[in-house]
């Protein structure tokens, strides 16, 4: 096997197994409202993952275009409904949710997507628990 050809090969194995760490992840989202009694665990599926991003310390110097900060994004999904249990009568207890069927890098689009880290934590419940598997 000539150099060539093997750092060719590692190259091409590295830069497949960071390319492809952008996918579907299982993801479970806590939801509840102030009125109902129960806290929902819903099982789903978000994009998760690393995208190769390209970020240079001269910014000033190059095009926009030269730099890209691509984020783990939705390529294809749908909305899913649940109930939320516990819920007096005046009170919508529905939720919808967003479920990724798979994913791709590029640009945060924020019409379905949140571009900010949050910085808190605030996926949990302060009610009892209930689960719901879609």
């Amino acid at each position: 096997m000539t150099p060539f050809f093997a750092m060719s090969l590692l190259f091409g194995l590295a830069f497949g197994q960071t390319a492809s760490l952008c996918a579907p992840s299982e993801y479970i989202i806590h939801v509840e409202k102030r009125e109902c009694a129960y806290c929902l665990a819903i099982n789903t599926t978000i994009c998760a993952g690393f995208c190769m991003t390209r970020d240079s310390n001269g910014k000033k110097l190059l095009l926009k275009s030269a730099l890209s900060q691509n984020v783990c994004t939705y390529k294809e999904m749908f909305y899913q409904t649940a109930l939320i249990p516990g819920c007096p009568h005046h009170t919508i207890p529905y939720y919808s949710y967003p479920v990724a069927v798979s994913c791709k890098c590029g640009k945060c689009n924020t019409d379905y997507s949140d571009c900010v880290h949050e910085k808190v934590r605030t996926n949990y419940c302060t009610k009892p628990q209930k689960l719901c598997n879609i």
